[in-house]
């Protein structure tokens, strides 16, 4: 399914995203464009979550294999 495959490819771009290696100035020139980012992602991944749930399924962690 394609929204799967798009779902899977955008946890996948935060996976390459680190902002550990930022130096405070860095991090401090682009918090405010960082926060409105990480909220938007924050809203529809709860949406998407919401929708979900909303059907009556659970959303939760995959078992170790």
């Amino acid at each position: 399914m394609e929204s799967i495959a798009r779902l899977r490819a955008a946890a996948r771009a935060l996976g390459d995203v680190d902002v550990s290696g930022w130096d405070d100035d860095t991090l401090h020139d682009h918090l405010e464009d960082l926060s409105k980012v990480l909220c938007a992602l924050d809203a529809e991944l709860s949406r998407v979550a919401d929708s979900v749930r909303a059907r009556g399924f659970r959303v939760s962690e995959p078992k170790a294999a």
